[in-house]
């Protein structure tokens, strides 16, 4: 595998500054979730404040099972610089930094590309059986391609401050969405002692002066920051877009991150798109260059993923107590207490943040028996091997295909004749197998004991298919052939 990157150095300011649970899921398939971590700050809650500061809204992200926090917050130049430590792992993975794809030419067994780069007085070429684009929103493999990018560009423009913190304030370490009819704005903690604001350009404002160190003191002053509190970064205006390919694939070429797909750049959620997009399109280009799916599988690709297009919006706020905002909370302020008092004081309502969807696909590599768990991520939880480990779930499954049973595991010969391995959950209290067996203890999932035959050497993808006991037999894992499938180790 060749990874060209345009640029030589990292970036070093930020850009994204979240990311949720289901990227660290799928980062942690790569053995770096726990590093990741280390640099990101997790389980910060989040204030709707008014125009004097004061919360009306308290909220926390819920979680959706993929066993780690619902929200994390990064500094993206340190987040990228491990991910290009771990991809140094692979003996397999060349990285060529400072080069760039000029030219593609495609014919039925491949694709040739035209590269250029710091050492070459002259472009090479390179030839590839895939090419994933990743190369942003104005990709010149799109536009080389024919393929349009539809969609619209918002009005507003935001102005978006990254700084060094140099003393803490009062809720430094709050997102803080501050609800100012006058200027709104978003208040964020960053991770490795940085923080952001990002407010709106007002009619009349000059966008080159408000991105001066003088404009940003003033916006920030406000809420007792100070230039004794932190040192200007980076000071940028951005417009926000919401545009997506006309078609993500041509041939044995696929788009993906910002060249397939725009979106305002809203809790991450524009790299997380990304990284969904080659989580979701790797796995299935490594089963086709082994011969265990066929090329029509990777058609499977644009129909997933453009069917969770949703997952780039921002969610809901859902109040627990689902009374509407009275008029005085949508205009920023506070009734006056009905029992007046020096002490006296509206609480802030608290609420629960669904702003990132569910993971589920609802057209694409499925099976085709309908059932109200066809599609969806199963959860991840802790759970205890065989050898009494406390382990996180796809750590034990290690990206295999599996076969998951409720209560009594029955043959289905189209998944043994493919040597797909299978797990069932057990009753509570079933004990822990210490010695080899068909069946080894797994681990304890909320009330069940989870068992699984030991593993086949086939592992091909990390998707998992619920089964019921009572349901009528299984059909063959979606998208692989009738005959059995040569045996291959696990990468």
């Amino acid at each position: 595998m060749v990874v060209l990157e345009r640029d030589a150095d990292l970036f070093s300011r930020a850009r994204a500054i979240s990311t949720d649970e289901e990227v660290l899921r799928i980062w942690q398939r790569l053995g770096l979730a726990e590093r990741l971590k280390q640099d990101m700050l997790a389980e910060r809650p989040v204030d709707f404040v008014d125009a004097r500061g004061r919360p009306f809204i308290t909220a926390s992200p819920v979680p959706r099972g993929h066993g780690h926090p619902p929200q994390m917050f990064i500094y993206q130049p340190a987040l990228e610089q491990v991910l290009r430590d771990g991809a140094a792992r692979y003996p397999d993975v060349e990285v060529r930094l400072g080069h760039e794809c000029l030219h593609l030419r495609q014919d039925p067994d491949g694709v040739e590309l035209t590269v250029t780069g710091p050492d070459t007085a002259a472009p090479n070429h390179l030839r590839a059986s895939y090419v994933i684009a990743a190369d942003g929103g104005s990709s010149r493999t799109r536009t080389q391609l024919g393929i349009g990018y539809q969609g619209r560009t918002y009005e507003d423009r935001w102005v978006v401050i990254d700084t060094k913190m140099l003393q803490p304030w009062p809720h430094h370490d709050r997102l803080r969405f501050h609800c100012d009819p006058v200027r709104p704005a978003v208040d964020c903690p960053t991770p490795l002692g940085h923080h952001r604001w990002e407010f709106p350009v007002l009619p009349g404002e000059d966008e080159q002066d408000l991105t001066t160190d003088e404009a940003v003191y003033r916006l920030v002053a406000r809420y007792g920051v100070t230039r004794d509190s932190v040192k200007v970064l980076r000071a940028t205006v951005y417009s926000h877009h919401v545009r997506t390919a006309a078609r993500w694939c041509t041939g044995r070429v696929f788009l993906a991150g910002d060249a397939a797909h725009a979106m305002p750049p809203w809790i991450g959620q524009g790299m997380a798109a990304g990284v969904r997009d080659a989580a979701n399109l790797c796995w299935k280009l490594h089963a086709v260059l082994r011969g265990q799916l066929p090329p029509a599988a990777l058609d499977s690709y644009e129909a997933e993923r453009t069917a969770r297009q949703g997952d780039h919006q921002a969610g809901r706020v859902r109040r627990r107590n689902h009374h509407r905002p009275t008029p005085h909370r949508q205009r920023g302020t506070h009734p006056a207490p009905a029992t007046p008092g020096p002490r006296a004081r509206l609480q802030p309502a608290p609420a629960v943040l669904h702003w990132i969807p569910h993971a589920r696909y609802t057209t694409g590599l499925l099976a085709p028996q309908r059932h109200r768990a066809r599609g969806r991520q199963i959860p991840q939880p802790f759970v205890t091997d065989p050898h009494g480990h406390h382990r996180r779930l796809d750590d034990v499954l290690a990206g295999r295909w599996l076969l998951l049973h409720a209560r009594t595991a029955t043959p289905q010969s189209p998944w043994d004749r493919a040597c797909v391995p299978s797990l069932t959950i057990a009753p509570p209290g079933t004990a822990p197998a210490r010695t080899p067996s068909p069946t080894t203890t797994a681990s304890c999932w909320t009330g069940w004991t989870v068992t699984t035959r030991p593993p086949s050497p086939f592992a091909p993808t990390a998707t998992s298919t619920a089964r019921h006991p009572k349901a009528p037999p299984c059909p063959r894992p979606p998208g692989f052939a009738a005959t059995a499938l040569p045996a291959t180790t696990t990468a």
